[in-house]
């Protein structure tokens, strides 16, 4: 599990030294994601790759500056619906930054609540489910959904190939939530769904 926090997501001001370390920290998470199938029989060590996943998306998106309310306003993940990290990720998050934002969840019971998140994963419920990817149309908001759970539909999509957490990526919801992605991420994707130009 320490290999999943290896890099930290410390900023510089420099762009593309910013990126560096970050893509080495996703990467990171892709080369434990990538470890043989059977590990992954071990549900915990998928669940700390996808909530490692999930924090370390941040960079990798172009924020619009409204979204930070100050230069140290933090960067939130929300969860809503069935919530399958539980304490992983607020241990994978403890500590870390994005640009000198703090990195925090917080979990969500209505579609609402939803105006203060940056990152939204969407688990499993009873329809809401749908309501909350629906509230987040349209939203800077990058939604994130999970298919071996039998949830689609997020901007980001984590996939199980060959035994291995994946994601695959909607270029199209991004640019239409006004959050495009860096290429480096979408170099990273399995599959990256754009309409024909």
């Amino acid at each position: 599990m320490a290999v999943l926090n290896a890099a930290p997501l410390a900023v510089s001001k420099a762009r593309g030294r910013r990126s560096r370390p970050l893509l080495a920290g996703l990467m990171a998470a892709v080369v434990v994601a990538a470890a043989p199938p059977p590990a992954l029989a071990d549900t915990t060590l998928e669940t700390a790759v996808k909530a490692n996943f999930l924090y370390k998306f941040g960079p990798f998106v172009e924020w619009p500056p409204r979204v930070f309310a100050a230069p140290n306003s933090p960067l939130v993940i929300c969860l809503a619906g069935e919530d399958p990290f539980g304490a992983v990720i607020d241990d994978a998050v403890r500590g870390q930054a994005m640009g000198g934002r703090p990195v925090i969840v917080r979990r969500l019971t209505s579609p609402q609540a939803l105006k203060s998140c940056h990152i939204l994963f969407v688990g499993r419920s009873r329809g809401q489910g749908e309501a909350f990817l629906k509230a987040a149309q349209g939203q800077p908001v990058l939604t994130v959904t999970d298919q071996s759970r039998g949830v689609s539909g997020g901007i980001i999509q984590f996939v199980l190939k060959d035994g291995r957490v994946r994601f695959d990526i909607d270029a199209d919801a991004a640019q239409a939530a006004g959050i495009p992605i860096s290429s480096k991420l979408l170099g990273l994707a399995v599959t990256v769904r754009r309409t024909a130009r």
